[in-house]
C-alpha cells in the first residue's frame, strides 16, 4: 500500500499557535464552565420555525472582506484564560473591534437593511464571525435558523404570530392537573347541571372521572401524566441551576439571573411535552443557553423581553437537524450518532492517515471517548462561552446544516494538536481530547475550510 503524502500545510507551525489578541479579548468577556456528561436524546416532531424584527441602524458602505489566513506563531505551551470579573448579564468591557471586525460589521449592516435580505451573502458574512458588541448577532442567528424570513417586510406579523403560539403552549403545558380540572368543570358548567342546595347547607360537587383522580394509574389519566412529568422537570431543574454557573447571566441570586433560569427551565419543560418521542435528555440545557443568551441580550428591549418565545422556535430548529444523533433507536443506524462518529473517523483518514493510524490503530484511542460530547453538545463544553459563540456563526451560516461543518471543525480540532497525538500514548491522548487546549478560534476555523476547499478539489 502506498504511503499517503501528508499535504505540507499539516505540518505548519500554526497547529500549535497561541490564541490570538483578538481571541483572548473576546475571552475575556465571558468565563469559562466545567466540562459536563451528557446522554443521547430521541428523535423530534416539527415545530414550526418563527421570525425576528427589523433592523433600524442606517446601512454603511458594504465593503467586501476575504478571510485571510492568521499570522504564523511558533509552537508555545498556553492556558487558559482567567476569568474575567462579569457584570450582571455576563459582559464586562473589552478591548476595541479590530479592522476586519469593524469591516465585516459594516457589511453585516448593510445587508440586514435591505427590504429583501440575500441570505447567500449574509452566510458569507456570518460564517467568518459575528462581531462581538456588535448587537447584531442575534438577528443574524434568527435569519440563519430559517425563524426570520429573507423579506423584512414580514418580520413583525411573522413574529407577532410565533410569540402568540408560545404564549399558548405555555397556558396548556405548564399547567397542573388542577387548574386543568378546574378549566374542565368550568367549561361543563357544573352549577347549572345540578339543584341549589345553599339553602341545605350543602356545598355543589361537579362528577370527577376516573381520568381526573388523582390515585388514577390509567395511561391516559392527567395525573398519571403529571407525575411522569415531574421526573423529566425534576431533571431540568437540576441542569438549569448547572447552567454556566461562572456566568452571572445564568446563576447567582440576583432577579435578572432567576428570571433567565426560568425562562430556560419553561422552554425545556414546553419542549419536553410537544415532543414526547424526545422529551428531556440531560445536556439540552447547554444547547440551549448561547441561543438564549444572544437572544435576550439583543440590544433592542422588545426583542430582548420576547426571548423566550423566540429562543423555544430556534432551539426546535436547532435540534431538528441533529434528531438522528439523539434518537437511542437510531445509535447503530446510518443516520445516528455512532455513524457520524465513523464519518469523522473516515475524515481524518482522509486528511492526515498518519494522524489517524497512530490515533485509532496504535494507541487504539476510539473516536467515541471524545467525539459523542464534541458533536452531540455542538462544542459547547470544549471552548470558552466566548469562543462557543464564535463557532456557532460559522455553524450556522453553512447552507446545508451545520452537521458538516461541524465534523470538518473536529477534524480540524485533532489536526491542530497532531503533533502532540503523534508523541502520545493511550492515557495522554485520550486526556488531551477530552480536556481539550485552549486554541486560536480563528485558526482553527480556518483550517477547517481548508478541509472542506480540499474535499472540493
Amino acid at each position: 500500500m502506498v504511503k499517503k503524502r501528508v499535504p505540507e500545510w499539516l505540518n505548519s507551525s500554526l497547529w500549535s499557535s497561541t490564541p490570538s489578541h483578538d481571541d483572548e479579548d473576546r475571552q475575556s468577556r465571558y468565563s469559562t464552565r466545567p466540562i459536563t456528561n451528557t446522554n443521547t436524546i430521541s428523535s423530534l416532531s416539527t415545530v414550526e420555525p418563527t421570525v425576528i424584527p427589523p433592523v433600524t441602524v442606517p446601512p454603511p458602505a458594504a465593503t467586501r472582506v476575504e478571510p485571510s489566513k492568521p499570522p504564523e506563531t511558533k509552537d508555545s505551551p498556553s492556558s487558559k484564560s482567567s476569568i474575567s470579573d462579569l457584570s450582571h448579564n455576563g459582559i464586562s468591557e473589552e478591548a476595541g473591534p479590530s479592522v476586519e471586525d469593524i469591516s465585516r460589521q459594516a457589511q453585516l449592516l448593510a445587508e440586514l437593511s435591505k427590504k429583501v435580505i440575500s441570505m447567500r451573502d449574509l452566510r458569507r458574512i456570518a460564517s467568518q464571525g459575528i462581531p462581538d458588541g456588535s448587537g447584531i448577532r442575534s438577528t443574524v442567528w434568527k435569519l440563519l435558523l430559517g425563524y426570520l424570513p429573507p423579506d423584512r417586510g414580514l418580520w413583525s406579523s411573522e413574529l407577532a404570530k410565533k410569540r402568540s403560539q408560545y404564549k399558548q403552549f405555555k397556558e396548556e403545558l405548564l399547567m397542573n392537573p388542577s387548574e386543568i380540572t378546574w378549566r374542565l368543570d368550568k367549561s361543563r358548567g357544573c352549577d347549572k347541571d345540578e339543584p341549589k342546595n345553599e339553602s341545605r347547607g350543602l356545598l355543589s360537587r361537579s362528577e370527577i372521572t376516573h381520568g381526573e383522580h388523582p390515585l388514577s394509574l390509567g395511561t391516559t389519566s392527567i395525573w398519571n401524566q403529571f407525575f411522569q412529568d415531574t421526573e423529566i422537570i425534576e431533571q431540568i431543574d437540576r441542569d438549569v441551576k448547572r447552567t454556566h454557573p461562572d456566568l452571572h447571566f445564568f446563576s447567582g441570586d440576583s432577579p435578572f439571573a432567576k428570571s433567565n433560569q426560568e425562562s430556560l427551565r419553561n422552554i425545556l419543560i414546553v419542549f419536553a411535552k410537544l415532543n414526547p418521542g424526545i422529551r428531556y435528555v440531560q445536556g439540552m440545557n447547554e444547547i440551549l443557553a448561547p441561543v438564549f443568551y444572544v437572544f435576550r441580550n439583543d440590544p433592542d428591549d422588545e426583542y430582548a423581553a420576547s426571548a423566550e418565545a423566540d429562543t423555544f422556535f430556534c432551539f426546535v430548529e436547532l435540534l431538528s437537524g441533529f434528531r438522528d444523533h439523539f434518537c437511542q433507536q437510531l445509535d447503530n443506524s446510518v443516520v445516528g450518532i455512532r455513524s457520524t462518529i465513523t464519518r469523522l473517523s473516515q475524515l481524518l483518514k482522509e486528511h492526515d492517515e498518519e494522524l489517524w493510524r497512530h490515533l485509532e490503530v496504535t494507541t487504539k484511542v476510539n473516536p467515541q471517548f471524545y467525539a459523542f460530547r464534541w458533536i452531540t453538545l455542538l462544542l459547547t463544553q470544549e471552548f470558552n462561552f466566548a469562543d462557543s459563540l464564535h463557532i456557532w456563526d460559522t455553524l450556522l451560516s453553512d447552507p446545508e446544516g451545520p452537521q458538516e461543518t461541524l465534523l470538518r471543525i473536529c477534524c480540524a480540532m485533532l489536526i491542530l494538536v497532531r503533533r502532540r497525538l503523534l508523541a502520545g500514548d493511550f492515557t495522554s491522548n485520550l486526556k488531551l481530547l477530552q480536556n481539550y487546549p485552549p486554541t486560536n478560534i480563528s485558526h482553527l476555523l480556518y483550517v477547517a475550510n481548508k478541509l472542506r476547499v480540499q474535499a472540493l478539489g
